[in-house]
């Protein structure tokens, strides 16, 4: 259930939100989600891979505080580039 509910809110939840939110550019919000899934290709130098009870933060590249703080100041620029350093701040 736990890897249900993880794959969910990386790839349903966000469909759940452009549609909810950009219901006549639902398709393009939903990439711009998915894009921001992006900061996650940093686990692939990790070994392993995955592990279920590791924490993230501190432990990746793109997943460090100085990483979240460049997120951060993303919210100050164009809408496209707020969308992603909000989505990129929260995933993290």
């Amino acid at each position: 259930m736990q890897t249900f509910i993880h794959y969910f809110l990386h790839f349903g939840f966000p469909l759940v939100i452009a549609v909810v939110f950009f219901k006549k550019e639902w398709k393009k919000a939903y990439l711009i989600l998915l894009a921001t899934m992006l900061v996650d290709l940093d686990h692939l130098v990790a070994d392993p891979i995955f592990q279920a009870n590791r924490c993230s933060i501190n432990f990746h590249p793109l997943h460090t505080y100085y990483a979240m703080l460049v997120y951060v100041a993303l919210l100050f620029f164009v809408s496209l580039l707020t969308s992603l350093g909000l989505d990129c701040f929260f995933i993290c």
